[in-house]
């Protein structure tokens, strides 16, 4: 049992890196899956960034490198995309372009495991996904039922907590009901905000990949605000969504009206973030 308490400030600056991302309108370079690439160029034009899917071996390294920030996401990892994110991920490690490792899938399919595991290799600035994707690329189990978690993400906590304090990546975002955060600057953190909507869609969790990709673009010093915040964002807008939602089929535009539209103003008396203490050991 861990003891956590309000954190009021983190919905200030959420909303902070909110406008921010809106201001700057971020290129996100994405290698990711031939499922979610339109409903994740949607999520991130809706919330402001701009989207372009290069993941043609020769392009992805250079296009790495002028973009500003990289999402690599393993769903459908066939053989041209899995080299040009090894190429895209090793260029934004030298660029200095921060870079989401989505491993999805993780754990009981060789390809996509092996590819993960040397992706994590490079040292991505935040790794996301389900609490057996995590556990599974950390090597620390066999990973869930195809895209789907097994476990909770409190299972995740001590595996992310030791590989951030470990360096192995700069902030674990671990997605489920209640969302962990772990980051050397913000210890642990649980975003409560979401809606079981999210998983009737396709994409909603490897687009939340894409905007945490575009929250490190404005907060690359601070790779754990920005995955709370991106993380608050989406899923803030998903539950506002879903007080109009009669389904998947009327919440999935909804929540693109509702990321277009969130306000500071809705991240503040909406957010529901606690922080445990202390900060994790960099």
């Amino acid at each position: 049992m861990h003891t956590a308490a309000p954190a009021p400030d983190w919905a200030r600056r959420t909303a902070e890196l909110l406008e921010a991302v809106r201001a700057r309108s971020p290129l996100v370079h994405c290698i990711t899956n031939t499922v979610v690439q339109n409903v994740t160029a949607n999520v991130l034009l809706a919330l402001g960034a701009s989207a372009a899917m290069v993941d043609v071996v020769t392009e992805a390294g250079p296009f790495a490198r002028v973009a500003d920030a990289l999402l690599v996401n393993t769903g459908t990892p066939h053989a041209e995309p899995r080299a040009a994110s090894l190429e895209a991920a090793s260029a934004a490690v030298d660029a200095g372009t921060p870079w989401v490792l989505d491993p999805v899938a993780v754990g009981s399919l060789p390809v996509r495991t092996a590819l993960a595991r040397d992706l994590l290799a490079l040292g991505p600035t935040v790794l996301r996904g389900n609490a057996s994707e995590v556990l599974a690329v950390l090597g620390a189990s066999a990973g869930g039922r195809g895209v789907d978690s097994t476990v909770g993400t409190d299972d995740a906590r001590a595996a992310a907590v030791d590989a951030v304090a470990a360096s192995r990546v700069a902030a674990v975002a671990v997605s489920g009901p209640v969302d962990l955060l772990v980051a050397p600057g913000t210890g642990v953190v649980r975003v409560a905000n979401g809606t079981e909507l999210l998983t009737r869609i396709t994409g909603g969790g490897c687009a939340l990949g894409a905007v945490v990709a575009a929250f490190t673009a404005v907060s690359s010093e601070d790779p754990g605000a920005a995955a709370v915040a991106a993380t608050a964002v989406h899923t803030i807008a998903a539950e506002l969504a879903a007080r109009e939602a009669g389904g998947p089929g009327t919440f999935q535009p909804l929540f693109l009206d509702r990321l277009a539209s969130l306000s500071p103003d809705d991240v503040v008396r909406t957010a529901r973030i606690t922080v445990e203490s202390p900060a994790v050991a960099a």
